[in-house]
């Protein structure tokens, strides 16, 4: 449960409160009108009906430049309200509202220095891991990669037709991932190195459990987020997908191996698109879209578009998978 405090003009009184008894708030509290002519409604709103009251509250106030809608996480509330509806339990499918993935997912996409500093840091730690074949170091790197806010952004904003979240994503994305690539090119060629460590050799051969991997990764980020649980493990895994391949593939091509930097490579874009393919698939079961309903359409022409284009990339990479394996056995 959360507080949904509403902040408005007094005119808006009635309606606000109207809202609350129509869409079953636990509770809810007016406060008195200030000197600006405004007041606030506080409300006690469970996870299954916060959407709702979200959107309801966005219609009414979309017109008023003074309003404020602000949602508060509350530890403890008493007494304990039960669920008896088996019915509810079964509909809700996320704990966050839209508006509350959103300022999550958007926070963790932005380009900045301290997103390349967690980038460099993982990248640094995976090379001393992959080379030394020490696991440990390896997943030490995966906890510190910053690499599943932008990926779940760039489904996110697929889902909700927000080209302006899709554009920042991008951009981060690439930027990472080409630094990262850019550091490990380097010291592929600073540093000669007979390449026999398992875990980086691991690194160069795909399959279709690469596949399987990635896009468990993206479905289970997805439902990380939507729940509220925490996403360190998800984002590790993620990071088994995108982080150490990269690595590889910048370290080959600085080394000089060039028939192994071709199998990394082949690694990584079918990750970057099974990641992607699974977080937008998720989005779209969980029913995550745009308040409005003209956004709703452009949403719907947006994700179909993106679910198509990942999947068709998926394809043709596991098409290139059996020809590879067929030419060379893994």
């Amino acid at each position: 449960m959360k507080i949904i405090e509403v902040i408005a003009d007094q005119g808006h009184l009635d309606t606000i409160l109207g809202i609350a008894d129509q869409q079953g708030v636990i509770d809810h509290w007016p406060s008195a009108v200030a000197e600006d002519n405004r007041c606030s409604v506080r409300m006690l709103v469970s996870p299954d009906s916060r959407q709702a009251v979200l959107d309801a509250l966005q219609s009414v106030l979309s017109t008023s430049d003074n309003a404020r809608i602000i949602v508060t996480p509350i530890e403890v509330s008493l007494p304990r309200e039960e669920e008896n509806d088996e019915e509810d339990k079964a509909k809700r499918k996320t704990a966050l509202s839209r508006e509350e993935l959103y300022n999550s997912v958007e926070a963790s996409s932005r380009l900045d220095g301290r997103f390349l500093l967690l980038v460099f840091l993982s990248t640094i730690v995976v090379m001393v891991g992959l080379l030394e074949n020490n696991v440990a170091v390896v997943i030490g790197a995966m906890v510190i990669a910053p690499f599943l806010g932008p990926n779940i952004a760039l489904a996110l904003g697929g889902a909700l037709g927000d080209n302006q979240l899709i554009w920042q994503a991008l951009k981060t994305n690439l930027a990472g991932m080409s630094f990262a690539l850019l550091l490990c090119v380097l010291l592929g060629w600073w540093w000669p190195y007979e390449v026999s460590s398992q875990e980086l050799l691991s690194r160069t051969n795909v399959g279709l459990e690469s596949i399987a991997l990635a896009l468990a990764s993206g479905a289970a980020a997805v439902l990380s987020m939507t729940t509220g649980l925490s996403s360190v493990l998800v984002g590790v895994m993620v990071a088994v997908a995108l982080l150490p391949p990269t690595a590889t593939l910048g370290f080959m091509l600085g080394s000089g191996h060039y028939d192994l930097a071709m199998g990394a490579a082949l690694l990584l874009a079918v990750n970057i698109v099974s990641v992607n393919l699974s977080a937008k698939l998720g989005f779209l079961f969980l029913g995550i879209k745009p308040r409005t309903w003209l956004d709703q359409q452009r949403a719907r022409q947006s994700i179909t578009s993106y679910i198509i284009f990942w999947f068709v990339s998926l394809l043709a990479l596991a098409t290139l998978i059996y020809l590879r394996g067929q030419i060379t056995p893994l």
